[in-house]
């Protein structure tokens, strides 16, 4: 079957099902992905086929709501970032159950332009992804918005301090990310980031020093300080 931007979400999902690959699926799970509505799709293959159907908004909302991983995936993918609600994008996040999917979903809603919103409205969220989502967004916000100052990165360090301390593999990970994305943005955002770093490595609690020492590896080696014109 050969897909188009004129592909149905049956026709498409067909064609994924088609193309799955039991293999793949035992290989995602040693990722943490969730597998059990996985196709056996890598991500190449994704963006292969979303390159074929196009943005389809109404065709995106509807895969998500099948609920198959590599659906939703797609979903992401071909969304329109200016058809995007608030209230589709919190319900997308709210079904996330998986890093992949809640950072696939990131890099959607700040292309939607939503980052002053749901930002700190998902780091509130008690849910694991949902606050994996915010600075997933966090992190991509520091490499694709080049056109925002730097202040904006910046103004985020201090919810970063904030949920340092969440001990949720996923979160402090994602916390640790976009510590990182901010210190490497520029020589302006060096300075705080670094700083913010050094106060966590030096934290009684366990998650947020671990945040702190592995953002101070990557700040502090060469290639990040030559690429900032930073003097060591």
């Amino acid at each position: 079957m050969t897909l188009s931007p004129a592909s149905t979400v049956g026709e498409v999902i067909e064609h994924m099902r088609a193309l799955g690959w039991k293999e793949n699926v035992a290989g995602m799970a040693r990722f943490g992905i969730v597998t059990q509505t996985a196709l056996g799709l890598s991500n190449v293959e994704l963006r292969r086929i979303a390159r074929q159907v196009k943005v389809d908004h109404a065709r995106a909302m509807a895969l998500w709501q099948s609920n198959i991983r590599e659906a939703r995936l797609l979903a992401a993918f071909s969304a329109s970032p200016s058809e995007l609600t608030l209230d589709e994008a919190r319900e997308w996040a709210g079904d996330c159950n998986s890093w992949e999917l809640a950072d696939t979903v990131a890099d959607l809603f700040v292309a939607a332009r939503f980052e002053r919103t749901l930002i700190p409205e998902f780091a509130a969220d008690e849910r694991e992804f949902v606050r994996r989502i915010a600075f997933a967004m966090i992190a991509t916000a520091a490499v694709h918005l080049k056109k925002e100052p730097d202040s904006l990165l910046v103004a985020w360090l201090p919810l970063i301090e904030a949920h340092a301390a969440d001990e949720r593999n996923f979160v402090k990970k994602a916390v640790n990310w976009a510590l990182r994305q901010i210190g490497k943005r520029s020589a302006a955002c060096y300075g705080p980031a670094l700083a913010l770093a050094q106060k966590l490595a030096d934290s009684d609690r366990r998650s947020a020093r671990w945040i702190g020492k592995d953002a101070l590896r990557e700040l502090q080696s060469d290639p990040v300080r030559i690429r900032l014109g930073i003097q060591a």
